[in-house]
């Protein structure tokens, strides 16, 4: 008998064994209890490493441990084979990505045998196969079908030597990650899926989570954003336009001092057409990435335009400026700027000198000069509000903003809707016909899936 334990032979035949054998693949018994373990799915990256290992050997305890209990256990693997990793490795390494995807699949499903975990290897599938991809696509099109599936224009992060659009984390200090060339805010038809269509659904089913940490809980809630509000209109002066902008705090109405514009806003395109100065700022916009988290720390930066908007209540003329900080998908692309009651707009109207128009009357001494105040208090400075509480004012001023059609209550949430266009290769072709007049429909399911071409390299 030998005493020496050779791991390397009882490993691999033990493994052959289970492989032959099938012993870790599901059938259907309704004798026994079923149990599903599926850990996330690995890009194909190349080589397993230690983040694979401790992720997976966890799922496969837990599999192992259902099994042991005499459960129909189910443990199946795949690949999460597109997308932009596996393009910009196939581009580092000069190959076609299907190639460096199929090969690094190999490897490691090699590994992934080599250390024994229980997969239903039967079960196996691959995101980059067309057997797989085309219910993505026969997905697409159900959702088109039932509206809930749109094109639009939208800002992106745009490479010009490249052409293409970058994600945020391909944007390094305001330039293309692989052009070095400095990236362009630019409007693109992009597709997307209506997931805000069930904003409210997603809100309210966080309470049946009973299971989940309440800090996840409350990240999903915040993450939903679900904000009860008003939608306030401004219009602008000699023209047919108006600025619709979304606010929490009708209350502060009176203390709006400047609106500020989009670099993408109609209104500011036209500006740009006319004065150079305005068309170099909003050039200058053009090299900020377009996530809000990146707009929310941006240094903010403005240029008046000759237009102003008129106030809905005192017919004030209000002067309207370009900002390199406001969302082109919230409201209008406008805002409504408080500096007395807002950090942002107070930050602002100190760098360009303009009016601090405090509102709301802190309880105790402050200074508007300095700092902004957010709490709360009554209402002063606001003519017939004057004396009113925030939240009585809130009431009041939203019926009279009613009455002359100026305001209305809305709902707004922080969630968007998803855009799935991808303006790189590797991805999961959109299965819409174009005709010569730009009309789409959708291709018809017997001809689905649309194949991507595999022998390309980039």
């Amino acid at each position: 008998m030998n005493t020496t334990y050779n791991h390397v032979y009882v490993e691999k035949e033990a493994q052959k064994h289970w492989l032959d054998n099938k012993c870790f693949q599901a059938y259907e018994d309704p004798n026994k209890e079923k149990y599903y373990c599926l850990s996330m799915l690995p890009y194909p990256s190349g080589s397993l490493h230690m983040g694979h290992v401790r992720n997976y050997t966890i799922g496969d305890v837990a599999s192992r441990y259902q099994h042991f209990l005499g459960k129909n256990v189910l443990q199946p693997m795949g690949w999460d084979a597109f997308g932009l990793p596996a393009e910009n490795a196939a581009l580092k390494h000069n190959l076609a990505p299907s190639a460096w995807t199929q090969s690094n699949i190999a490897s490691m499903k090699d590994q992934l045998i080599q250390l024994g975990f229980a997969y239903d290897w039967s079960r196996e599938i691959t995101t980059c196969d067309p057997s797989y991809y085309r219910w993505e696509q026969w997905l697409f099109t159900q959702l088109y079908e039932k509206g809930l599936v749109y094109r639009k224009k939208t800002a992106v992060n745009w490479d010009p030597v490249d052409q293409t659009v970058l994600a945020n984390e391909q944007v390094v200090d305001g330039k293309g990650w692989r052009s070095g060339a400095p990236v362009e805010r630019k409007e693109i038809s992009q597709w997307f899926l209506k997931t805000t269509a069930y904003a409210d659904q997603l809100l309210d089913s966080i309470d049946d989570l009973n299971d989940w940490p309440d800090n996840v809980r409350t990240m999903q809630r915040n993450w939903i954003g679900k904000s009860q509000g008003y939608e306030v209109t401004f219009p602008v002066r000699g023209t047919d336009i108006s600025l619709g902008v979304f606010t929490t705090r009708p209350d502060t109405l009176m203390g709006v001092s400047f609106m500020a514009i989009t670099p993408e806003h109609t209104l500011a395109k036209e500006c740009g057409e006319a004065n150079p100065d305005i068309q170099a700022f909003i050039d200058s916009c053009q090299h900020t990435k377009v996530a809000e988290a990146e707009l929310a720390t941006l240094e903010k930066k403005g240029i008046a335009t000759p237009f102003h908007a008129i106030h809905p209540i005192t017919q004030e003329a209000i002067p309207i400026w370009v900002g390199n900080f406001v969302l082109s998908d919230y409201g209008s692309g406008a805002v409504m700027a408080v500096p007395a009651h807002d950090s942002r707009d107070h930050a602002f109207a100190k760098k360009y000198g303009l009016p601090i128009l405090p509102v709301v009357q802190p309880e105790e001494d402050w200074d508007f000069n300095q700092a902004a105040y957010t709490g709360k208090g009554k209402l002063f400075n606001s003519q017939n509000y004057d004396g009113m509480t925030n939240q009585e004012a809130k009431n009041v001023i939203i019926k009279t903003l009613e009455a002359s059609g100026h305001g209305r209550v809305q709902t707004q949430f922080r969630l968007r809707d998803w855009g799935i266009s991808r303006q790189r290769y590797w991805g999961c072709p959109i299965p819409i016909l174009y005709d010569n007049d730009g009309n789409v429909r959708p291709v018809p399911r017997h001809d689905l899936p649309v194949q991507l071409p595999t022998g390309i390299k980039l």
